[in-house]
């Protein structure tokens, strides 16, 4: 080949061999604890009800259910790790963010596992909140940076994947662990050390990930980013193109802009459309994710019968996304975001009417289905959309309203819950994804099989 080309443009052309789809493997591990820690909500809170640590109703702290104050002091920290800390990931590195965050969340959960109160385990939590944020937040922005057009949205399904694998798995853990008490230690504990253990395994094996030929390439580290992408590619591919001037393998990097180039005339449309975006998905994802259990429970179920079809619901959420890798890249982004939130509408609406064991399992899993499907999707679209220079500092900022979402809709959904029953929680879902339909429907760009480069200039 004699064509010469930017680093942006050989990383679109990179083969679709292994050794960068082991790098999605790599990250995604490290996601998977996240998620565990994240998903951890729906099913640990029963287990710390029945211990008597947390109180239902006005019980609890602030005079609501327990439950819903954990899961909002979770999307409280995990908001603060988005918006306040997302940036560092631009200034600093993706490698940097990988290290750090996984310790800091590895420390916040161990420290939560031995803790005796409601308010000391929701302080812990939202510390971890912090740790879990900055990461999931650096993982899609690498990802994103790292895979061709062609293959983008099928790296984010096996990411989700392999993240959402957490889900059964810590559901089958409370389980199994929380009615039981092995060598004398409440199961509960049990299942947050296993999270936090867990991920101190993958900081390890992680240590070896390139940093991003992007990044370096936006902060002026030509020589360094290109030495990374010969590895990956065919000996034919010719060297970088150097658009500006160098000196010593460097060239001047590209101006950050930070939070204020979000709302310059390029991308402000962009960022108002994904603060609304993130607002009303938030409430619809988690809204059934987070309560899955409760929501069984107010169905008439006990408990320990909630844990044990959330289980088999939670099956689910790996599956998802392998079954839309197969049409990942072959249907625009913006349409599966729209066909995904429809679906949970209509079907979360479908739920609030059945107690049938059968019935609620089955819909169950297919609101998952659906979730799955909306979550790998957007997790693509928003990073698609802002460029490569702060594209961690845009994701963080307009996926923090999510978390900021979350925690008032935890609050609220706890409070309908109580005093309405799982219909009006419904009610509530299939009025945010309504909003999640008109707003990316109607006026997000569409992004399929572009480069990052010619979709944020």
């Amino acid at each position: 080949m004699t064509e010469v080309r930017s680093i942006g443009g050989r990383l679109d052309a990179l083969p679709k061999s292994w050794p960068v789809w082991r790098l999605i493997v790599l990250v995604s591990l490290g996601g998977f604890f996240e998620f565990y820690d994240l998903m951890m909500t729906a099913y640990i809170s029963p287990g710390l009800t029945r211990a008597g640590i947390f109180h239902a109703g006005e019980k609890g702290l602030l005079c609501i259910s327990d439950q819903g104050v954990f899961a909002a002091a979770t999307f409280l920290g995990l908001f603060i790790g988005t918006a306040a800390f997302a940036g560092v990931a631009d200034r600093l590195g993706r490698r940097f963010i990988f290290t750090a965050s996984l310790l800091w969340y590895t420390g916040a959960s161990a420290m939560m596992a031995f803790a005796s109160s409601a308010a000391t385990i929701d302080f812990w939590r939202l510390v971890a909140g912090v740790g879990i944020g900055i990461e999931l937040v650096t993982i899609d922005a690498y990802i994103a940076e790292w895979t061709p057009p062609a293959i983008r949205g099928r790296a984010f399904a096996v990411n989700q994947a392999i993240q959402f694998l957490a889900v059964p798995i810590v559901a089958l853990a409370c389980w199994l662990l929380v009615p039981k008490a092995p060598l004398g230690v409440a199961g509960w504990r049990w299942v947050i050390l296993a999270g936090s253990t867990g991920a101190l395994a993958v900081w390890f094996i992680r240590r070896g990930l390139p940093e991003s030929p992007r990044w370096l390439e936006a902060r002026g580290r030509v020589a360094e980013a290109e030495r990374i992408l010969a590895r990956f590619e065919p000996r034919t591919v010719a060297p970088a193109r150097r658009d500006r001037p160098t000196e010593g393998g460097r060239q001047a990097p590209a101006p950050s802009g930070g939070i204020s180039i979000l709302f310059s005339p390029e991308y402000r449309r962009r960022t108002i459309i994904l603060i609304v975006f993130n607002v009303f998905q938030a409430i619809g994802f988690y809204g059934f994710g987070n309560w899955a259990p409760s929501l069984i429970a107010a169905q008439g179920h006990t408990v320990i019968d909630g844990l044990g079809y959330s289980f088999a619901i939670a099956i689910a959420w790996p599956l998802g996304p392998l079954l839309c890798a197969a049409f990942a890249d072959r249907i625009e982004r913006k349409v599966q975001i729209v066909l995904s939130a429809l679906a949970t509408a209509c079907l979360g609406l479908l739920f609030a009417r059945q107690s049938a064991p059968v019935a609620l399992i089955a819909l169950g899993v297919a609101i998952t289905l659906s979730n799955t499907l909306l979550s790998y999707s957007y997790h693509a679209y928003q990073t698609e959309l802002f460029p490569t220079r702060v594209r961690a500092t845009a994701v963080g900022f307009v996926y923090s309203w999510s978390r900021l979402s979350t925690v008032c809709s935890s609050l609220l959904i706890a409070l309908l819950l109580a005093r309405a029953g799982s219909g009006a929680v419904f009610a509530l879902i299939a009025g945010a994804m309504g909003v999640v339909i008109v707003s990316v429907g109607v006026f997000g760009p569409r992004t399929n099989g572009a480069g990052l480069e010619d979709i944020s200039p």
